[in-house]
């Protein structure tokens, strides 16, 4: 009887053990998960915009976000790759590329805010009074004056590197330094060497007091600079935390956000660092 007793015993605590055992962690796809990776743009992340939203979609739905900022082909990269969630990109001939080839699930217009070139104040190279940015690209390339490029496939610079195509001047030389690194660090190389770069406004306004850099070229067309939220395919990644993601860009079009975004920087640069979009056409954005 002892000895039953000892078995039954053994048998009620082996089942207690098992039942507080550590349950299993939920598929990155699962809705249990509340984590999700977002890859975007290091002017999103240099402007401030994300350390402003990502509590506020925290404390709405209980995900929490792990930013990757890096530049739009590295994140568009990560997305192929199945190494994010959701993109927030500011490259739209790429971003469309991914959607062609599957990657993305959803594409959705968020923002818009446009390019600038910026540069010393003596301005060498005389671009201040030019329209055109091509004309002005051409001026600096033809006095050698320095140029600091990200050099990192970023949206940024596949702009810079679209406007020199155009020009048909291949940038190279003394004067052509890349930097490998993203807008912030990129603005600050160009304060240094009194160099003359291209920039999302943001990241430049945001940085403004502690570089030695001035607007000289805006308001050209061609400088429009447009931000879309993508969603990955689970069909692709099942791991892809679809839901987290859809809930993400959920927010950023919302009523809510879409007001903050419109405010944004304008109390503190006397104007906002982005337009909001939701629901618009891209074509019927212009500058």
């Amino acid at each position: 009887m002892k000895h039953l007793t000892l078995v039954v015993s053994i048998l009620l605590i082996f089942s207690m053990l098992v039942g507080c055992s550590p349950k299993e962690e939920p598929m990155a796809g699962s809705p249990g998960n509340l984590e999700i990776i977002l890859a975007t743009t290091t002017s999103t992340r240099d402007s401030g915009l994300l350390d402003e939203l990502l509590p506020m979609f925290q404390e709405q739905t209980g995900y929490n976000v792990k930013m990757v900022a890096v530049g739009t082909g590295q994140a568009l990269a990560m997305g192929e790759e199945g190494n994010a969630d959701v993109l927030l990109v500011h490259a739209p001939a790429a971003e469309k590329e991914l959607m062609e080839k599957g990657f993305g699930l959803e594409r959705t217009l968020v923002m818009h805010n446009d390019f600038v070139i910026v540069g010393p104040a003596d301005d060498p190279a005389g671009i201040k009074s030019m329209p055109i940015t091509t004309d002005a690209m051409v001026a600096i390339a033809d006095q050698g004056a320095p140029f600091i490029s990200r050099g990192d496939d970023s949206g940024t610079n596949k702009m810079e590197v679209s406007l020199w195509g155009k020009t048909g001047i291949e940038p190279v030389g003394d004067w052509y330094i890349q930097t490998g690194q993203g807008m912030g660090d990129t603005l600050r190389v160009a304060s240094e060497k009194f160099a003359y770069t291209l920039t999302d406004r943001a990241s430049y306004l945001a940085l403004k007091d502690t570089l030695e850099l001035e607007i000289l070229l805006e308001g050209d067309a061609v400088l429009l600079n447009i931000y879309h939220v993508i969603v990955i395919n689970p069909d692709k990644w099942p791991k892809t935390n679809v839901a987290g993601a859809q809930a993400f860009a959920q927010f950023l079009v919302s009523n809510e956000i879409q007001e903050f975004i419109k405010n944004y920087g304008v109390e503190q640069y006397g104007q906002p660092l982005f337009f909001p979009d939701a629901g618009k056409d891209e074509a019927s954005l212009g500058m």
